[in-house]
């Protein structure tokens, strides 16, 4: 069976290396699933999850946006962070949405309103894997 080598890549460095015969993204145009043989393909990703099957496991992961390129079933994810929904670390999570509402809600001039939304959006989104 052909599978895709899917390197994810953060700004601290190669964060996994792995084959897989399918690959679930959020993308902006929508969720999107590439299947060994897909056609070359550049799309940003929003904030939201990707799964994997490695080793017959199926894997989850929260993304904090970035790009994919795939072509010859090779995968490079360009991200700010990405992490196995087994790695999350719920209480951070907890107090991050806390946080970004916080600043949200607090009419605060000072704060960037788009940057605490974002964080919000990350925040919850790692949230989900609950």
């Amino acid at each position: 069976m052909s599978s895709i080598h899917c390197r994810i890549i953060t700004p601290r460095g190669v964060y996994k290396e792995m084959d897989t015969p399918i690959l679930n993204l959020d993308t902006v145009d929508g969720q999107r699933g590439i299947l060994p043989e897909h056609m070359p393909l550049v799309t940003v990703l929003k904030i939201g999850k990707m799964s994997t099957v490695e080793n017959d496991v199926r894997e989850e992961y929260a993304v904090a946006g970035g790009v994919v390129y795939f072509r010859d079933n090779q995968a490079e994810i360009l991200t700010d962070a990405i992490e196995n929904k087994n790695e999350i670390d719920m209480e951070r999570a907890e107090n991050a949405r806390k946080r970004a509402e916080q600043r949200i809600n607090s009419g605060n001039p000072n704060y960037d309103l788009k940057r605490a939304e974002v964080a919000l959006q990350k925040a919850l989104n790692r949230l989900s894997f609950r």
